[in-house]
This record gives structure tokens, C-alpha cells and sequence, in this order.
């Protein structure tokens, strides 16, 4: 019956085809994103030279391995090692010859540069190829939102799951609690924090932490407010079931439909205030890319164009397909309860 139920929860997410289509978007995105180093790099993939390979990729090479002059890390675009490899062997770069962090000292005007055959999206006023720092933006804005919806998950799913539970004086006690909490101006707090600590990824993280389950609370307590009374939770109590397994075994997996449908929405809400913070100069400090600080660029680079553009439908994609993901799963869930 369980799977039979799981199946026609699939195939009415497969009939909203925007949101089956961005769930696959999606997902390329973010196998493409753990893989970033092997697509957007200024280091070769493999390197043949004097009869042996080379894999800089993953490990630093000198100049001198390759008959450079100095036993600094090799620049591998730098046109004299490239001379020297290319004498005695070859070397294969990523599709993208570029990093998040490299600075281009070829271009042939100051930058930011326009778009070209050599720079897809150009550079930024720093030299940088935008299209390498809009991909490792992507990746840490991914990675950020899903670590942290995870735990936010986790805090929403064990306070909301208490207060529904146990109601009462505890659910009353924790509402009033919860509404103080999420009457606070967030961004703001979030500001003061980011300037009195040192922004680091996991530092924002926790920062935002404080904040991002509230948003779940209401939507699991509902649940078990629901659930809490049914005649199998009475039975399980009368059984001597401990509250532990109660909420566990018997509440939780119908909650957790709640949290899946929401889920998309406060992946897109952290990938927002990731955005916002860094948009400000208060999020993940340079050279780190983001998409905030593409935007900030274009801010300030008003004669440059496409470095806002760029930055502005990178996330404007990446946000929308989040949020038609929610409401396919929304729209499923909703479908199914009802034909039930």
C-alpha cells in the first residue's frame, strides 16, 4: 500500500512538467557543481611531458618540473611553461581555463572587458572570467542552502514536533516563544552578527541557522495537532509505547510530507540571504565567489552590464526553479490527498 501511495505521489509531480523539468535542471546543476574542478579550472586536467603524466589537478607542481625557472607552483597559463610543455608533450585544460579566483594579465583592454570568444560573460573589474565565478557562486549558494535546510529541517521537525504533541502549556509556552523569535528583523540581526564575527562559510551559516527553522515550526506542530488524538496513538499509548517512539514512528512520517512540500521554499529562502548578505559586503569575503558579491559588481561597474545580468539571471534561474519544484510537490501531495 505504502508504495502504491509513493507511486502516484511520483506520477502526479511527473504531470506538473515545470516542475518535473526543473527538478532535472536542478539536479544537473548540482552534479555539475561537485564537479566544478574538472570543468572551470586555470590547472590542466593531465599533463604529458618528458614521457610522464602529471595530474596538477589534484596535486601542485613547480616550474621547474616542466623546465620553468622558479620552484614557485607552475602558472599554467602563462605562455612561456605553456612553450615549455607543449615542446616535449601536451597538457589538456577544463572546458573553462579559468577559477573563481584567477586573474586574466592578457586581456586586451582594462577591465571589466565585454563578453568575448576568449570570455563567454567577460570579466569582472578584477581581471576575473565571470563565467568561472558565476559557477563556483552557484556552488557555494547550492551547497549553503542545502546544508542548511538540513538542519534546519532537523530544529523545525523537533520543536514544532513538541509543541504539537504535547500541547498544552508547552505548545503555549513555545508559540509565544517562537513568535517573539520570529518578530526579530532578520536581515538586520543578521548584519550586526556578520560585522562583529569573522565571515566565514560555516560562521553565516550558523548565524542564519538562528532563524531558518521558524519558518517549519507551524507546519510540523499543525501536523501532530492532527495526528495526536487518532485512535492508533491512543492504542500505542495504552500499550505502553514511550512518547520517544510515539512521535518517531508513529507521527512523524506523515509530518514529514509537510517538511518535503516546504522544503524547496527554505532552500530558496537561504540561497536568498546568502545572496543579500554577500550583496552588502557582509556574506563570504573575497576572493570566494558568490552570486551577491557578481551583483555588487554590477552595482558598482555601471558601465559594465553584464556582470548584473549575469548575476541577476543566474539567481533569478536558480530561485525559480526551486520555487516550481515547491509547488510541484505542493500541487502532488495536495492531488493525492484529495483523490484519496
Amino acid at each position: 500500500m505504502k508504495n502504491v501511495l509513493q507511486t502516484r505521489r511520483f506520477l502526479a509531480f511527473k504531470k506538473n512538467r515545470r516542475a518535473y523539468i526543473s527538478l532535472w535542471i536542478f539536479a544537473i546543476l548540482c552534479v555539475l557543481c561537485m564537479g566544478l574542478e574538472f570543468i572551470a579550472n586555470d590547472k590542466p586536467l593531465i599533463v604529458h611531458y618528458n614521457g610522464e603524466n602529471y595530474f596538477p589537478i589534484f596535486k601542485a607542481y613547480s616550474e621547474t618540473t616542466f623546465g620553468g625557472d622558479f620552484e614557485s607552483e607552475a602558472n599554467y597559463n602563462d605562455v612561456y611553461l605553456q612553450e615549455k610543455i607543449n615542446a616535449k608533450g601536451f597538457m589538456l585544460m577544463p572546458l573553462i581555463p579559468y577559477s573563481y579566483d584567477s586573474i586574466i594579465m592578457t586581456l586586451e583592454s582594462p577591465a571589466p572587458t565585454p563578453p568575448s570568444f576568449k570570455n563567454y560573460l567577460g570579466t569582472d573589474d578584477l581581471g576575473r572570467d565571470v563565467v568561472a565565478r558565476l559557477l563556483y557562486g552557484l556552488k557555494t549558494s547550492i551547497l549553503f542552502g542545502v546544508v542548511l535546510t538540513f538542519f534546519s529541517s532537523i530544529i523545525g521537525l523537533i520543536v514544532g514536533a513538541i509543541c504539537g504533541y504535547f500541547g498544552g502549556k508547552v505548545d503555549l509556552i513555545g508559540q509565544r516563544l517562537i513568535e517573539i523569535w520570529s518578530g526579530m528583523p532578520v536581515l538586520f540581526v543578521l548584519i550586526i552578527f556578520a560585522s562583529l564575527l569573522k565571515p566565514t562559510f560555516w560562521s553565516i551559516l550558523c548565524v542564519v541557522l538562528l532563524f531558518s527553522w521558524v519558518a517549519l515550526v507551524p507546519f510540523v506542530r499543525a501536523e501532530f495537532l492532527k495526528v495526536r488524538n487518532l485512535d492508533y496513538i491512543k492504542a500505542a499509548k495504552m500499550l505502553g509505547a514511550s512518547h520517544f517512539r510515539i512521535i518517531f514512528y508513529h507521527i512523524l512520517p506523515n509530518a514529514l510530507i509537510a517538511v518535503l512540500t516546504y522544503l524547496p521554499f527554505i532552500l530558496c529562502g537561504s540561497i536568498a540571504t546568502l545572496a543579500s548578505l554577500d550583496f552588502l559586503g557582509l556574506g563570504i569575503p573575497p576572493p570566494n565567489a558568490s552570486l551577491g558579491e557578481i551583483l555588487a559588481q554590477g552595482k558598482n561597474n555601471l558601465n559594465a552590464p553584464w556582470l548584473g545580468l549575469s548575476g541577476f539571471f543566474a539567481l533569478s534561474i536558480l530561485l525559480s526553479l526551486l520555487v516550481f519544484i515547491g509547488e510541484g510537490l505542493r500541487d502532488a501531495m495536495r492531488a493525492e490527498a484529495v483523490e484519496v
